[in-house]
């Protein structure tokens, strides 16, 4: 039987000093529960509801309670923080930061333009640039390169960028630069050959309370196998390392590299792909200078992908990401392994809130060469849908006002379904593969709807996500026996 502080009650003796402790805990509960002025935001830092921050001039409010992370500022997430009304207005900052320098084109496809400037300044801090193509803006990033996508082939187009800082203020245009598009068909999403709708999910490089298994014993329903983690290498700054765990390899009577790497070659040559996750609950990768970092990164990344024999890469990063330095990093691995390099990312949920989370500044700049996107839909409690309703996780009205939301920024086909095989797999947030088919039968034709209706149909949505493919064989493989036929069926 569990001991505690209720458990000395039945104990002669112990009833006033249990009751003494009892009271002084109680005593204690305003100074821990209780809002506080908090300062100015800062990323890492646990908020109550109620707590009071300042950013960018104005003075926001917590709503849920949370622990911020880079790409979480105020502004960017209205489930986590509300503007209090009449606050702010830039803190008398009335200077603008200086104009972008040395905007030069550093890639050119038949549908995109990749673009690089040098940082502005400002007396305060630069907040991001916005990037215009002719008159327009099509782009906002916080880093100094930017993808624009979704152009015609061979076709010219005209760039400039302007910064800004916390307060509103924007700096001079920088010089325009001219790009021509090449030659092709247009169009985007990635390389490599997968099916219209397709099923991600990963596999698991460690031992937990779910199977282990080898890579040739995960079933075919499953198109794309992650295979998770790498590894921070603490030696090359951005490196990271790859091996199979010495534990795993050990629980399936000695599972090597060589076996691993049958393996995926025997998955490759059944039409499935293979790729690597960087990041997970508890990884990272150290990118936050340019020099030497990502060249360590993609050195080691393209040593890893070409040992193993492995299709491409898989973002699943949880605790901030440099995006600029990460975009330029995912672009040279892509040029070495060529155009059928798979990329996916599994932002969680609060990560595409809105259209400028980092997770949406690395996709804009990497949207011609994603395959999918697989927005993690749980450990999220509640969460702001198209709507502006709070929906709770765990129901076909959070899966499907959520998705809508993302869906005005990211491409029907680039977009998936993110959900824990079990409840054991995640904190919260499970449905039953059932509800999942409900879902996407809601998104792609509006049938099987809950009370959320979305306002349009997606019939090209990609597909569904699973973590992971290890929980899902704890039950014989239920959400693959039924997610995969599902999608099979979509138009």
């Amino acid at each position: 039987m569990r001991k505690g502080l209720f458990g000395m009650m039945g104990k002669p003796g112990g009833v006033v000093p249990v009751l003494m402790v009892f009271v002084m805990l109680v005593s204690l509960l305003p100074l821990t529960a209780s809002a506080a002025d908090r300062g100015v935001w800062a990323p890492n830092v646990s908020y109550a509801v109620n707590d009071t921050v300042t950013y960018g001039g104005n003075t926001y409010r917590s709503i849920q309670p949370h622990t911020s992370l880079v790409g979480w500022e105020p502004p960017n997430v209205p489930a986590l923080w509300q503007l209090d009304q009449g606050s702010g207005g830039g803190g008398g900052d009335t200077e603008a930061p200086t104009a972008p320098a040395s905007l030069t084109v550093s890639g050119v496809t038949s549908s995109s333009v990749t673009l690089s400037w040098s940082a502005s300044t400002d007396n305060v801090g630069v907040a991001g640039y916005d990037v215009y193509q002719g008159p327009s803006v099509v782009l906002s990033v916080t880093g100094t390169t930017a993808t624009v996508t979704g152009l015609a082939a061979s076709t010219a187009y005209s760039f400039k960028v302007v910064a800004k800082d916390t307060a509103g203020n924007r700096s001079p245009a920088s010089a325009i630069v001219d790009a021509t598009t090449s030659a092709g068909n247009g169009g985007g999403g990635g390389g490599g050959q997968l099916p219209k709708h397709t099923l991600t999910g990963y596999w698991h490089n460690f031992i937990n309370n779910s199977s282990n298994l080898r890579v040739r014993d995960v079933p075919d329903q499953y198109d794309i196998i992650v295979l998770s983690f790498a590894n921070m290498d603490p030696a090359k700054p951005g490196g990271v390392t790859f091996n199979v765990d010495s534990s795993l390899s050990s629980a399936l009577g000695g599972y090597s590299d060589a076996d691993l790497i049958a393996d995926i070659q025997a998955k490759r040559a059944q039409g499935k792909k293979v790729i690597i996750s960087i990041g997970g609950e508890l990884g990272n990768i150290n990118l936050n200078n340019a020099s030497p970092n990502v060249t360590n990164f993609v050195d080691s990344m393209h040593a890893i992908i070409t040992q193993f024999g492995l299709d491409g890469v898989d973002i699943d990063l949880e605790h901030g990401m440099n995006v600029a330095n990460l975009t330029n990093a995912i672009r040279q691995l892509q040029q070495r392994i060529g155009s059928e390099f798979i990329l996916t990312m599994a932002p969680q949920t609060i990560d595409m809130q809105n259209p400028n989370t980092s997770y949406m500044q690395l996709y804009n700049n990497l949207k011609d060469i994603t395959s999918v996107i697989n927005v993690q839909y749980y450990n999220s409690g509640c969460m702001l849908g198209r709507d502006g309703k709070c929906y709770s996780q765990g129901t076909v009205d959070f899966l499907t006002a959520l998705s809508d939301l993302t869906l005005q920024w990211v491409e029907p086909s680039q977009l998936g379904i993110g959900v824990p095989a079990t409840p054991s797999a995640a904190g919260g947030g499970y449905v039953s593969p059932t509800v999942v088919n409900n879902a996407l039968n809601c998104l792609a034709t509006g049938n099987g709807c809950g009370s959320y209706k979305p306002v349009a149909q997606y019939p090209d949505i990609r597909g569904a996500m699973t973590w992971s493919i290890n929980w899902d064989a704890t039950t014989n493989y239920s959400l693959a026996n039924t997610i995969k036929p599902f999608l099979n069926l979509l138009p």
